[in-house]
Order: C-alpha cells, then sequence, then structure tokens
C-alpha cells in the first residue's frame, strides 16, 4: 500500500490550524479530545494579544531551530523568585493529533528542565499545552521522522524534519527525564507521574473569557496555572501557566468577573459569587507578591537544617517567620499565627519584608531558629495533636493557641511560678551568649521589662546592651510587647472575651461592595454595591444573595470586629453608609437608603462587638468606635487594650482598669504626632497634663483612626468655635499672628494699615485654617504685612464676627454713652455676654493692640489709627460708622479696667515687650534675625528626637518656669531633693552652663550659636553645693587653679601652650587673677556679674585634671574673652561653683519655696487612670516611672 504523502505545513487548512491560547479560540468542552478540535476554527478571528503572529507558509531552516533559539517575550522582562529554567531545546516540529489524522499541526516547541510546552508560534507567551517533565514515563520512535511523549495516561505524538534532528529530540528529553528523576530522589519528591510541585495556594474552577467550559485554575507559588478540568491538574498535564511577577489584578466592572493583566493579554476571569472573587483576588495578590520577591534572606536562614521544615506543621521550605518567637513557619501556619495577634507572635515574610531582616536578625535566627524553638514550645506535644502539612486550618488555630498562647506543650524552667527568680535569672541570662536560656525564661514568665535593681542599667535590655551582647538585644526586642503564655488563655488584652456579650440579632436587605485590603481613598459609585440580605445573630453578621439562599455569601464574626466607622452621608454612592474593620485587615463598606436603618445597623453591630465594660459608649453619636491598643499611666511593661470613641472633636476612652471615661480635646491638642517607622507607628496625643500613646499593631483600622482624629483636630470650619484652641480658648490661628506681629511687627511703621501681597496672604490665611498647630512663622519667610493681613481677613470673614450678629447692634450703642463709667460698665456687661471663645479672642486681641500704641513713636499707630483699621474689620461694616471704631478704642483705652487685668499681668506684658524691642534692636545691630514666634526646641535630659519639646519663650519666662513647663508637659514629678534645672549646652565648647532658676530664657535663647542648645536635667551636684554653702563663712572664695586663655585672644600676656598654676580669689563684686599667692597686686580683674561660667574644658586642649569649667566674660562692647580653670579635686569644683552662684544671685541660689523643692507630682489623669508620657527608649521610660520611687541621692553620691 502505497504511504499517503502528507501535505506541507503551508498547504494545511487554515480551519484546523488553530489559534494559541492567546487567541482565546481553544474549545476545551471534551476531557478526552486532546489538544485540539474540529471547533476551533469557531475562535480563528479571536485577535491574538497586540502583535502580528508569523505566517507559517514556508517552511523554516532548520538553523533556526538549533543551536540559536529566538528570543522568547518573556525573557526581557524582571524575574522573580523562581529562576527561569534555561531551555534546553526548541524548534519547529510537526504535533498530530490524538485522532491519528494525516493533517498535522506546526508547533513551536520549548524543553526546559522542568516542563515540555509547545506554542502555536515562536513569539507566543503562553502555550498551548505544558507537560511536566516529572509526568514523562518514556520516549520513544515510531516511524520515519515521528517519536511518543509518553506520560502515566496521555501519549503525544510529533515529527521532526528529519530522523537527525529526532535523534536530538529524543536524547535531550530523555536525559532531562533522567536528570529530573535523579533530583526526585536526592529530594525525596513524589513518585514518578504525580505531580511533584508545591501544594496550591488556591485552587477551583473557573470561566475564561473565549472558552466555552470553565477552566480549573490553581494558584500555585508565582505562578497561576491553567488547565482543561480537575482531572488533568491531578495529572499535572496543563494548559499553561503565568509567571506573576509580570501580572496585576484588579476588579472588573461585573461584580463575579476579574481581570488578571500581563504585557501579553488581559485574561477576564469570572468566579461562582462575590465572596469566591474576594477570595481568587487574595491568592493572586499573594502570587503577585511571592513573584517580585527574594530568597536571599531564606536561603541563609534555611542553611540549617531545622529551618528548612515549618516549625508547626513541618512543612518543606517555609518562607515565613516570626520573629519574636524566632520560629521558621509555612505560609499557612503563618495566617494562624497573626490571628493570635502581635502580642503573640509577629509574623514576617522571609521573602518580601526585606528591611526587618538585618545581619543581626539572621544571626538570631541561625543561633536559635526551629530547633530551640520547638526544643521549648514542643517539647510535650503528644502524636495525637501533632499538626501536619495538610491539617486544616481549625486544627492548626487550635493547636498554635495552645502551643504559644497558653504555653500547653512548653518544657518548664525550674524557676517556673517565682516570679522575682525568674526576673533575677533572666537578668542574669542576658549578660550571656545563652540565647536558649533566655528564651525559656521569657516563655514561662519572666518580665523583659523587669527592674534589674542597678539604676545605670534598670532593664535587662540595657544589661545586654551593657555587656555587648547584640543578639540578646534583639532578641529582646523583639519580644518588648509579647505576652506571657497563660494556662487560661486569656489574653491580657482580650479580657472584654471572657465576659459574654448581650446577643443581637437584626436582618434586612443592605448593599454593599467587595471587601477591601486598603482605605477607600475614592467614592463607591451606587453601581458598586450589590443589595445582599444581611443577618446578625448569635455574633456573626452572614450575608446572602437573597433572603431564601441556605449559604452565605460570606459572614463577620463580631470578635474579630475590631472598629466600626460611619462616614459621613453622601460620601460614596449610597446616602447613608458604615464601614467594618476586622483583625484580618480587611474593610466591608456598607450603604442604606434609610438614615433610621443605617442607625440601626450600626447600633446593632456596635452592641454585638463591644462588651458591657464599655457599653457607654453606645450613647454617644460616634463617627468611629473600636478598641486599639494604647500605652498609659504606669504600666510601661506591654501594650493594653482600650475602647476609643471619636464624637466630633472629642475622642472618649475606656479602659479596662476603670470604666471612667474622659473625653480628650482634640482640637485643644499641644502635640498630634506619628511617630515610630512604617511597621511600629505610634499616634501621640498630648494635651495638658495628659499624654497617650496608641499603637498602629493593625494597620488597616490604624491608619482610619489616624485619618479621623488628624481631620477632627484640624479646623472644622469658619466660626471661631470651630478653630483649633489653645490653652485660653483663643484659636491658635490669632495666637500664631498676634505672637509674630508682637515679636517681628511692633516697630514696623504703618503697621495693621498697611497692606500685605494678596497672594501671599491668601497662601498663608489658607495654611492656617488647615492646620495652624503645624505653621511656624519665621521672620524672613513671611512679611509683617502679609501676616497682619491675614489675621485681618481671618476677623472680617468669621461668619457671626467676633461680637456676635445677636450682641453686634448694644455694642455700637453703648459707644455712644457719655459717661465714661457707665459706658465701661456697659462694655463689661456686653462682654460677660459673649461665647467663652469670643471673649478670650477679644481679650487677647486688644491687649495685642494696646501694645502695639504703646510703640506708636515708632511705627505710628496710636490708639485711634488702631481703632479706624480694626472697627470695620471687628463689627464688618463698610467703615461708614464711626460708632464701631469708637469701640475699638474705648476698649484700647479702657484696656486694664475693662478686661479686669490686674498690676502683676499688666507688668510682665510691659517687660515681655520692652525685652523684644531692646533684642530686636540688638539683633539689627548685630545683622541677626530670629524666629518670629520664638518657639524653642527643649530637650529633656539628652539630646535627641524623642526627647524634645516645642516651647513658647514669653520675655518673662525664667528658667525655673521653663523647667516646670518642660516637666508638666512629660508629667515627671518631682520629689523632695530632685534638683531638675535648665542648661544651656555648647557642643563646640564641650560645655554646659546651669541656669539660675530666676534667669530669664528669651535672652539666653537669642544668643545660642548653632551648636548650642537647651536641655532640662536633674543637677547631680546642687545638693553637695547647697550643704558646702550652708557650712561655709563668708561670701568669698581662694585657691590655686591651672588656668589657660583661649589661643584667639590676647592681653594677658601668658604663653598660651598650657595650663598654668595661677592663684583666684572670688568676692561679692570681682574674680581676681594673680600670678601667685605672694602676689600683691592682680593680672587681671573681672566683675563678677558680667561672668558666665561653664562646666567642662575641651578635650583637644588636654586639661591636667577632669574637674575643669569654662568662664566668658563679655565686655561693654560686646566682646567676648574666654579661658578655661582646673581644679584639683571634683569637691573643689563644687565649692567654685557654689561661690559663683552665691555673689552672683545674692546668696539665692535654690529657690526656697516648697513649691520648687517639693512640688507633688501633678494629678495627671485620663479617665481613672494616672498618665505620664511614653516618648522616647524604654530606659528613659524607666526612669521616667522611677522618679516616683528612687532615691536621686544614689545617684549624687556617685558624682
Amino acid at each position: 500500500m502505497t504511504k499517503k504523502e502528507e501535505p506541507p505545513a503551508s498547504q494545511v487548512p487554515r480551519a484546523v490550524r488553530v489559534a494559541s491560547l492567546l487567541s482565546e479560540g481553544e474549545d476545551l468542552s471534551g476531557d478526552d479530545q486532546g489538544d485540539e478540535d474540529e471547533d476551533d476554527y469557531a475562535y480563528e478571528h479571536v485577535p491574538n494579544g497586540d502583535w502580528h503572529t508569523s505566517s507559517l507558509s514556508s517552511s523554516l531552516p532548520s538553523s533556526l531551530l538549533t543551536p540559536e533559539l529566538p528570543p522568547h517575550p518573556m525573557d526581557g522582562l524582571p524575574v522573580g523568585p523562581t529562576p527561569t529554567p534555561l531551555v534546553i531545546k526548541a524548534g519547529w516540529l510537526d504535533k498530530n493529533p490524538p485522532q491519528g489524522s494525516y493533517i498535522y499541526q506546526k508547533r513551536w516547541v520549548r524543553l526546559d528542565a522542568s516542563h515540555l510546552r509547545y506554542f502555536d508560534s515562536n513569539k507566543d507567551a503562553y502555550s498551548k499545552r505544558f507537560i511536566p517533565v516529572a509526568c514523562i514515563s518514556r520516549v520513544a520512535a515510531i516511524g520515519d521522522q515521528k517519536f511518543e511523549v509518553i506520560t502515566n495516561n496521555r501519549t503525544f505524538a510529533f515529527r521532526a524534519e528529519s530522523d537527525a534532528e529526532r535523534k536530538e529530540w529524543m536524547q535531550a528529553l530523555q536525559q532531562a527525564v533522567a536528570e529530573q528523576r535523579a533530583r526526585a530522589r536526592v529530594s525525596s519528591a513524589y513518585p514518578l507521574g504525580v505531580q511533584g510541585s508545591e501544594p496550591h495556594d488556591h485552587a477551583g474552577s473557573l470561566e475564561l473569557r473565549g472558552f466555552k467550559n470553565k477552566l480549573y485554575v490553581a494558584v500555585v507559588g508565582d505562578k497561576v496555572q491553567l488547565y482543561k478540568n480537575l482531572e488533568e491538574y491531578r495529572l499535572g498535564i496543563g494548559i499553561t501557566f503565568i509567571d506573576m511577577s509580570v501580572g496585576n489584578v484588579k476588579e472588573a466592572a461585573d461584580r463575579r468577573s476579574f481581570d488578571l493583566t500581563t504585557p501579553y493579554r488581559i485574561f477576564s476571569f469570572s468566579a461562582e459569587s462575590e465572596l469566591e472573587k474576594e477570595q481568587w483576588l487574595e491568592a493572586m495578590q499573594g502570587a503577585i507578591a511571592e513573584a517580585l520577591s527574594t530568597s536571599e534572606v531564606a536561603e541563609r536562614i534555611w542553611a540549617m537544617a531545622p529551618n528548612r521544615f515549618c516549625a508547626d506543621c513541618g512543612a518543606s521550605q517555609p518562607d515565613w517567620a516570626s520573629i519574636n518567637l524566632c520560629v521558621v513557619i509555612c505560609k499557612r501556619c503563618a495566617g494562624e499565627h497573626r490571628g493570635l495577634g502581635a502580642g503573640v507572635s509577629k509574623v514576617r515574610s522571609l521573602k518580601m519584608d526585606r528591611k526587618v531582616w538585618t545581619e543581626t536578625l539572621i544571626e538570631l535566627f541561625l543561633q536559635l531558629g526551629n530547633a530551640a524553638g520547638n526544643h521549648f514550645w514542643a517539647a510535650n506535644v503528644p502524636p495525637s495533636e501533632a499538626l501536619q502539612p495538610n491539617s486544616s486550618p481549625s486544627a492548626r488555630r487550635c493547636h498554635l493557641e495552645a502551643k504559644y498562647r497558653e504555653g500547653k506543650y512548653r518544657r518548664y524552667h525550674p524557676l517556673f511560678g517565682n516570679q522575682e527568680e525568674l526576673d533575677k535569672a533572666l537578668c542574669a541570662a542576658v549578660t550571656t551568649s545563652d540565647l536558649a536560656e533566655t528564651q525559656a525564661l521569657l516563655g514561662c514568665g519572666a518580665g523583659v521589662n523587669c527592674f534589674s535593681g542597678d539604676p545605670k542599667a534598670p532593664t535587662p535590655l540595657a544589661l545586654a546592651e551593657q555587656a555587648g551582647q547584640t543578639l540578646q538585644m534583639e532578641f529582646l526586642r523583639n519580644n518588648r510587647t509579647t505576652e506571657a503564655p497563660r494556662l487560661d488563655s486569656v489574653r491580657p488584652l482580650e479580657k472584654h472575651y471572657s465576659v459574654i456579650l448581650p446577643t443581637v440579632s437584626h436582618s434586612s436587605f443592605v448593599y454593599k461592595t467587595a471587601s477591601a485590603g486598603k482605605l477607600l481613598q475614592d467614592r463607591r459609585a451606587r453601581e458598586e454595591f450589590s443589595r445582599r440580605w444581611c443577618v446578625l445573630s448569635d455574633g456573626v453578621l452572614s450575608y446572602y444573595e437573597n433572603e431564601r439562599a441556605v449559604t452565605p455569601n460570606g459572614e463577620i464574626r463580631a470578635s474579630e470586629i475590631v472598629c466600626l466607622a460611619v462616614p459621613t452621608p453622601d460620601t460614596h454612592g449610597f446616602e447613608h453608609t458604615f464601614e467594618v474593620y476586622t483583625e484580618g485587615e480587611r474593610l466591608y463598606l456598607f450603604g442604606l437608603e434609610s438614615a433610621e436603618l443605617a442607625r440601626e445597623w450600626v447600633k446593632c453591630i456596635a452592641k454585638a462587638f463591644v462588651p458591657p465594660l464599655a457599653e457607654d459608649l453606645l450613647a454617644r453619636d460616634f463617627e468611629r468606635l473600636g478598641r486599639l491598643p494604647y500605652k498609659a499611666g504606669l504600666s510601661l511593661q506591654q501594650a493594653q487594650e482600650g475602647w476609643f470613641a471619636l464624637t466630633g472633636s472629642e475622642l472618649y476612652a475606656v479602659f479596662p482598669e476603670g470604666p471612667c471615661e474622659e473625653p480628650l480635646q482634640l482640637r485643644k491638642l499641644q502635640e498630634l504626632s506619628v511617630q515610630g517607622d512604617s511597621e511600629n507607628q505610634v499616634l501621640v496625643l498630648v494635651e495638658r497634663r495628659r499624654t497617650l500613646y496608641i499603637q498602629g499593631e493593625r494597620r488597616l483600622d490604624f491608619m482610619g483612626w489616624l485619618g479621623a482624629i488628624q481631620k477632627a483636630a484640624a479646623s472644622s470650619g469658619d466660626t471661631l468655635s470651630e478653630q483649633q484652641l489653645g490653652d485660653s480658648d483663643i484659636p491658635v490661628i490669632v495666637y500664631r499672628c498676634v505672637d509674630y506681629i508682637t515679636q517681628c511687627g511692633l516697630t514696623s511703621e504703618g503697621i495693621y494699615r498697611k497692606c500685605g501681597q494678596t497672594s501671599k496672604t491668601l497662601r498663608l490665611l489658607e495654611s492656617l485654617r488647615l492646620d495652624a498647630r503645624s505653621v511656624r512663622l519665621k521672620e524672613g519667610e513671611q512679611h509683617v504685612d502679609d501676616v497682619s493681613s491675614a489675621l485681618k481677613r481671618f476677623l472680617r470673614d468669621l461668619p457671626d464676627g467676633l461680637f456676635t450678629r445677636v450682641q453686634r447692634l448694644a455694642w455700637l450703642e453703648a459707644s455712644e454713652i457719655e459717661d465714661e463709667e457707665e459706658k465701661v460698665s456697659r462694655y463689661r456687661e456686653l462682654l460677660a455676654r459673649l461665647p467663652p471663645v469670643n471673649r478670650a479672642t477679644v481679650k487677647a486681641l486688644i491687649s495685642h493692640l494696646y501694645c502695639v500704641q504703646c510703640f506708636s513713636d515708632t511705627n505710628q499707630m496710636n490708639t485711634h489709627n488702631l481703632a479706624i483699621v480694626f472697627g470695620p474689620t471687628l463689627f464688618q461694616t463698610d467703615g461708614q460708622d464711626y460708632k464701631a471704631g469708637r469701640v475699638v478704642e474705648d476698649l484700647i483705652s479702657h484696656y486694664v479696667v475693662v478686661f479686669s487685668v490686674d498690676e502683676e499681668e499688666l507688668r510682665k506684658q510691659r517687660e515681655e515687650v520692652t525685652a523684644i524691642v531692646k533684642m530686636r534692636v540688638a539683633g539689627t545691630a548685630s545683622g541677626t534675625q530670629h524666629a518670629g514666634d520664638f518657639i524653642c526646641t527643649v530637650y529633656l535630659e539628652e539630646k535627641k528626637a524623642e526627647a524634645e519639646q516645642h516651647v513658647k519663650i514669653p520675655a518673662s519666662m525664667t528658667a525655673e518656669e521653663l523647667t516646670l513647663e518642660i516637666l508638666d508637659r512629660r508629667n515627671v514629678g518631682i520629689r523632695e531633693k530632685d534638683y531638675w534645672t535648665c542648661f544651656e549646652v555648647n557642643e563646640r565648647e564641650e560645655a554646659e552652663r546651669p541656669l539660675h532658676f530666676a534667669e530669664k530664657v528669651l535672652p539666653i535663647l537669642h544668643g545660642l550659636g548653632t551648636d548650642s542648645y537647651l536641655v532640662v536635667k536633674k543637677h547631680q551636684s546642687m545638693e553637695a553645693m547647697l550643704l558646702y554653702l550652708a557650712s561655709h563663712v563668708g561670701e568669698t572664695k581662694h585657691g590655686m587653679m591651672k588656668f589657660r586663655e583661649d589661643r584667639s585672644l590676647l592681653g594677658l600676656g601668658l604663653p598660651t601652650g598650657g595650663f598654668h598654676d595661677r592663684y583666684f580669689i572670688l568676692n561679692s563684686s570681682c574674680l581676681r587673677l594673680y600670678k601667685e599667692v605672694r602676689s600683691h597686686r592682680p593680672e587681671k580683674e573681672w566683675p563678677v556679674r558680667s561672668l558666665k561660667v561653664y562646666l567642662g574644658v575641651k578635650k583637644k586642649l588636654r586639661p591636667p585634671t577632669c574637674w575643669g569649667f569654662t568662664v566668658i566674660h563679655e565686655t561693654e562692647k560686646h566682646e567676648k574673652q574666654q579661658w578655661y580653670l582646673c581644679c584639683e579635686t571634683q569637691m573643689e569644683l563644687r565649692e567654685w561653683l557654689a561661690t559663683f552662684l552665691f555673689v552672683q544671685h545674692d546668696g539665692l541660689v535654690w529657690p526656697s519655696e516648697p513649691s520648687r523643692v517639693s512640688r507633688a507630682a501633678p494629678e495627671v489623669r485620663l479617665g481613672s487612670i494616672s498618665l505620664i508620657p511614653l516618648r522616647g527608649s524604654e530606659n528613659e521610660m524607666r526612669r521616667s516611672v522611677a522618679a516616683f520611687s528612687a532615691d536621686p541621692l544614689s545617684l549624687l553620691r556617685n558624682v
């Protein structure tokens, strides 16, 4: 029989030359029909991506097949963590369909170490079929140029152009199969013929646009694999796979659809339900993150054999870790670890969280890791309770709860139950390299922040740092907020769960959008909401397709709800909406047509998840309600969980220690800031005498709280009462402008009469209205006329006016009263009727104008001129009514009487203004400029960002007042013999000067250089100095000291090469220098009150002793002389310093008033809890707490 001649490829009918996957044209309706079907022609007109498919009308020369390969479309794209396998062989082959037809199709075939794939074209990105090399059982020749690739269940026939080429293909395939089998034997892989890839992260059936039947889709690692059906998925023979390093996934218009976008094709999938779609989106987004990750850290940690398997279930190649427990875990266990909360397990990815994995942390995992972790945590796990890689989520959850939260399987330390001994043992262990001992002690209840008994190193962390144990320090830092296991399985942060919440039931149709993993920044259109039947019952909120459905589309457990928010009406497509945040970092948006129905749902959900402890919060018309970790009071060791409700500009808080709640006035905050890095953010709220730190344990709801609190703390309208307010109920915007003009514009000619530039005025006013608290007005950046115009425009634009519409006419009528006493009395009466904010603002403004007119000789703005400007502004008239100006003129003229200003207040005001003007004159002479509002940065105890405070410095403020201000802000109590003092530190000179308690701060501030700053700390030598003065008779001091003048100064005729012995006499009037004791005439004499004495001498001068001080003398011509003195002993140094202070300040070295020396700690409360600040390091916080009980003398004695 004559062999039928096979037609060349160019003559193959187009109808049977099927498109690749990119054409979306393959009919996969039959399970056993092979790769191509007779129905393929139905899709031949579907576009094949965005590029041209090459023609197959002519045969390709064999030189193009090997060895030089055409570039693959994906070759130039970023490579993910799974390296692209090297191509072993590629070229054109004819493929025979399973029906045995003589009609062959040309296919571009690629073989690599993992897969045999064939494509329609060498330019196609996605294959028509892939066959794992692990599934190939053998390769056999079946005739001229033909060969078969045989798997356990399928046979694939190919034809080469020549026998030689067929031989090359068969040898390449056989070698790839042999190498794969060798690898499988080494790694104990799955048996041949069974899928050997890693378990899928998510799998199921999906509709793909362009295909008749559903495909079976699996998300595996960083790839999405497509199969005809479940059977072929089990066999491992698929259609194609998509590398997610070039993929992006997003929701489509249809509620059940989503798109997977790559540079070559958009895959449009449809799921069975909206819930299923959300699950697919989450899985594919995880695959993208996996693809963009790096395995460098994982490879290093896997170097230790126990770390290659999950510490909990034993799954291979775990790529997640708990950085506080120091165990490596798989992805499935990591999800359950997150559910334990950050107080039990802090989960991080080995591949994605690159910034977390420092060299120290990697070394810590190599030292501890799964070997030490399971030796302690899993010492007593019964075989029946052990986890397996295929264990269910509920089994994992129960096991991990018992293992880590309860410590059920841990190896008990011999000191377990004895807290004092555990703490002592921990303090000893951290100074050694025994990390396993530290892990065991912490796991059995030792306090990570326990007091060590050493004031210099009060915590285990400080001890480890002192001992140079960096790994111990890393382990302690990661466990700073970790909770000790509790056998009763009740977390300290979840005490409310032990209380049975009241049963709440409610049901109705509600509109719902798909859940989101980030805040909703954009408006959600009405079309994005789906109508769902929602049922709240037995602590579970379930939503169904309709009221007749039996199976819910999804559910939210009340115990998982962490926040409930109510956006303003019309924020989204539905006028009334509410948001539900869960522990799993998901946000659910619901909408309703009726305000009443929305309120009812919000009320019911709130009742379902808020414990009885905080039920009083439910009575308020809150905008946001939920639980957050916080630190406050004296409990600094670990965060606690409190309940918060945001209502308008008030933040209500309820803490576990007591049901009493007290709101924070957010518009009156002295500080609102976010500290820490992106992983550990802390919201700092500082009100007068109160400080509260809210931690961002869950990023999603924390960012929601942060935005809401920042918005509530900002100005919410144009009226005075809606502005950010200061301590005296004066709007901050008025404070800022008045302070700046007081500092920089009192002597400016035509102040308030001249107008600033309109554009600059409007920009300044806009920024002040947005957030006046954060605006810092600086001379040279803002002109006084721009600031004065902004203030006038703000007052003129007030909707109700400063004097209110209701009382405006009464004020104008009062100006016509002829009897001055009667008129002033009427003004006082009307002033008392104004709202508190208006009344305080009027007084502040008139007080300022009173100061302005005091310099009318210079600024040309007397009382009458100011009245002409401010009358129409404050009464919002057109300037034709003279009575408005008369009211302002009367208020300025009778300022002292109308506003009941006492003599002391008036004196301070005059002193402040006089000092400002004098310093401006001096500054002009020296060519220097100063900040307009004199906001000074002062540090507490040491210079670093966590310890800084920004303080407004009036001219009358003394060093004592500044010290008390800083201590009040930080809520540090002062006990008897706590000598807190403000120091001026000069870093360039390496010296510091304790300011006298009565010394004015503002002149010092203007004299500070760029390398100087102010710091408030304890004066460690003050007690010894006071004891010396109490026992010393007379006002003089004399003795020998080492002396050296500044090299840059001449005049003493002394050698400048080093220190020389000189004799000094200090009396009440001067300091005299003698060459020797027997000298009768001093070589130099300085008036004692013009001297500034700084502790310390620059090291580069090589002082002969460490007990030195630097003396600076400023002449009448503002010329400075500087020299250095050194004493033989510390006691001698203290005596000289004490005498200097005594003679310079007429014997008043320290205030005798009990309010200064033994000032009681202020009663600072939020609700029923005393608060102290939590800024700074753990050591600083502990020192702040220790101030309540530690004896400062124990520190002084060592100085």
